[in-house]
């Protein structure tokens, strides 16, 4: 079950998460060189959201941290912010790469991270005016393309502990799926038995 019915809306979390990590990456940046992303975001009603934003936001920058020493990625990442064509095509081929082979949790996490480094290399490019763009671009993309895949698979607050699992290092996602469910049984039929 998404976490629609719990009072927790998977969209709101998703565009606040999106606007936190390119918030996070630009943190550095001298205020003056970045345009202000509050209008371009909603923004969170609960806590409990707000919470679950601060525990994504920390599983993408460890996800994050595993493809920074990518050569390729890094240089696709580069040739974002100042290759030939327009910027949204160059966007496109990027989202076209993180998805080739499908969506899944650790993908979504890359496209957040990238979301955040294009941001600062607009800004490094003396573009800033295109991270606006950039988190346009990266919400209408997870508005239109993954937010349905995610509520389909349970809603933002049933994987930050797949997320968290593959944070570690220790877990694929098959084997988090498997732990999880080893989990649910133990937690659902022990009590049962034992009662």
């Amino acid at each position: 079950m998404a976490s629609e019915g719990n009072g927790m809306s998977d969209e709101r979390i998703g565009t606040a998460l999106i606007k936190q990590v390119i918030e996070e990456e630009l943190k550095d940046v001298p205020s003056e060189d970045v345009p202000p992303l509050t209008p371009l975001a909603v923004q969170l009603k609960t806590e409990q959201e707000e919470k679950v934003v601060n525990q994504l936001g920390i599983m993408i920058r460890i996800v994050g941290d595993k493809v920074k020493d990518d050569k390729e990625f890094q240089d696709a990442i580069d040739g974002m912010a100042c290759g030939p064509g327009s910027k949204w095509d160059r966007f496109k081929k990027v989202t076209d790469k993180v998805f080739e082979h499908g969506i899944t949790w650790e993908n979504i996490a890359v496209l957040f991270y990238v979301a955040g480094k294009l941001a600062l290399k607009m800004v490094e490019a003396h573009l800033p005016q295109s991270v606006r763009d950039v988190l346009m671009w990266t919400v209408d993309f997870f508005r239109n393309n993954l937010l349905g895949w995610i509520r389909d698979h349970g809603g933002w607050v049933r994987w930050t502990f797949f997320l968290f699992l593959l944070s570690l290092g220790h877990f694929s996602l098959p084997s988090a799926l498997r732990y999880e469910l080893t989990l649910i049984i133990y937690l659902c039929y022990v009590p049962r038995i034992r009662g």
